[in-house]
């Protein structure tokens, strides 16, 4: 027996390596990869950055997951969505700082590796690029028996991209009388699925098949719609030179914790319950789980993905730009005073 034939039967078959890359290469052509000029399956990932229209460029990165929505996943043998969610967990936090992405890497890591997997992972990946406006420069799939049964899987990416430094967006000029505008989520997103999956598979055992009828449609194919990506609106409103002095991409910790994230002390965000639509998946999850208000709002996004600090001034244009681009925003509550001590989110 080989060297490579002893390694196969502990689990991990170096000959996929070229096949890896081949499946790559035929779904990036998908996609213009404007700055790349490398191959895929170097050592290395060379992008060439254009600073021509930038005075005093600064780079920014993020890097994230999808955590255990992957299980859901698994369960209904249907992973594009899950690649659609690994880049819109990252493209979504660079641009609340008004960064564009340029760049994005994938990690995957198998139990054992699996063709329509793969295939369906970096589909998705590649939609998640295509409607960032970004590249895919590379990435990592590892084959790792022992550490990962087979059948399982886990991801993480990472995203690069570039922002003007007096544009940075970082909420330093949130001030007391500004609006909070909500754009809506297109479901779960990508946080609380530990506590989903508990609920709905392990309390009351439904299968993925199982249609509610507050849903109506299958368990599954609601609670797999991907992350929606915000990058397209938020790109298109500042290339319109409008200010947005703040924004926060809510996720894991809901409005509760991500929204001091983008506030100055002395001001509190003040969340006007019932002033958008709640998705029907969250109060049927919230009654069947029997969660607390306060814990929905801490753990999951509630039907609102992104959310928009602006002043009064530019409210209406902002709006229109939105709706403009086929999507929905809300007014969901207004920058206040805040009582020292006193919570930096309150709702009414």
């Amino acid at each position: 027996m080989g060297i490579a034939e002893k390694y196969k039967s502990a689990g991990v078959d170096l000959e996929k390596a070229n096949l890896l890359v081949e499946i790559v290469k035929k779904i990036t052509n998908k996609i213009p990869q404007r700055g790349v000029i490398s191959e895929i399956g170097g050592y290395a990932g060379f992008f060439s950055l254009d600073i021509s229209s930038y005075k005093n460029p600064v780079l920014v990165a993020s890097t994230d997951g999808v955590g255990t929505k992957i299980k859901v996943a698994i369960m209904a043998n249907n992973h594009k969505g899950i690649g659609i969610d690994l880049v819109a967990m990252c493209v979504n936090d660079i641009i609340t700082c008004g960064a564009k992405p340029l760049f994005f890497l994938d990690y995957l890591a198998f139990g054992k590796f699996d063709e329509k997997v793969f295939s369906e992972l970096i589909e998705g990946i590649v939609e998640g690029c295509k409607i960032s406006q970004c590249a895919l420069l590379g990435g990592e799939t590892a084959e790792m028996p022992g550490m990962y049964a087979p059948g399982d899987y886990d991801c993480a990416g990472f995203v690069i991209g570039i922002v003007e430094r007096n544009k940075i967006i970082d909420g330093s000029n949130v001030s007391i009388g500004d609006v909070i505008l909500g754009i809506p989520s297109s479901g779960l997103h990508s946080n609380g699925f530990s506590l989903v999956r508990k609920i709905f598979f392990e309390e009351n055992k439904f299968n993925l098949d199982y249609i509610p009828e507050e849903l109506g449609k299958p368990l599954g194919e609601e609670i797999l719609i991907p992350t929606k990506i915000y990058v397209p609106i938020i790109k298109t409103i500042i290339n319109k030179n409008f200010q947005l002095k703040g924004c926060a991409h809510i996720t894991g910790g809901g409005f509760i914790d991500n929204l001091p994230r983008i506030l100055p002390q002395n001001c509190r965000a003040v969340i006007q319950k019932g002033s958008w639509e709640i998705p029907p998946i969250f109060t049927f999850l919230q009654k069947l789980g029997n969660i607390s208000e306060e814990e929905m709002y801490r753990v999951f996004n509630c039907g609102i993905g992104f959310i928009l600090i602006i002043s009064e001034e530019v409210l209406e244009d902002v709006q229109s730009i939105i709706s403009a681009l086929g999507e929905k925003s809300y007014i969901i509550g207004h920058i206040d005073k805040r009582e020292k001590n006193k919570p930096q989110v309150v709702f009414v």
